[in-house]
């Protein structure tokens, strides 16, 4: 239980370094904001097509695509990669065959 106990405690230190700007070695990874109604044009996917193929609300992806809402977290990411990189994460999607 030691252990366990001393590798959260190391966590939480280092998390208070971080927010006291302490902690040189943290890698903090952020995204920029994307223009999702451009992605998903880019793309040439109707809304529907669009929220299907990638886990997302179709209400979501309206929310978004108007500025009443902004992706953040796993969804952010998802939509960084597709404006980089689309047709990997098409390929990635795409069901194997056997």
């Amino acid at each position: 239980m030691s252990d366990f106990f001393e590798s959260i405690k190391q966590g939480l230190d280092e998390a208070v370094e971080f927010s006291q700007g302490k902690c040189p070695k943290a890698v903090v990874h952020e995204f920029s904001a994307v223009d999702v109604k451009n992605i998903r044009a880019k793309m040439g996917m109707s809304q529907t097509e669009f929220a299907s193929a990638f886990g997302i609300s179709v209400s979501t992806l309206r929310h978004w695509e108007r500025g009443d809402r902004k992706p953040h977290g796993p969804a952010l990411v998802l939509l960084n990669v597709l404006e980089r990189e689309p047709q990997a994460v098409l390929k990635a999607l795409t069901p194997a065959t056997v």
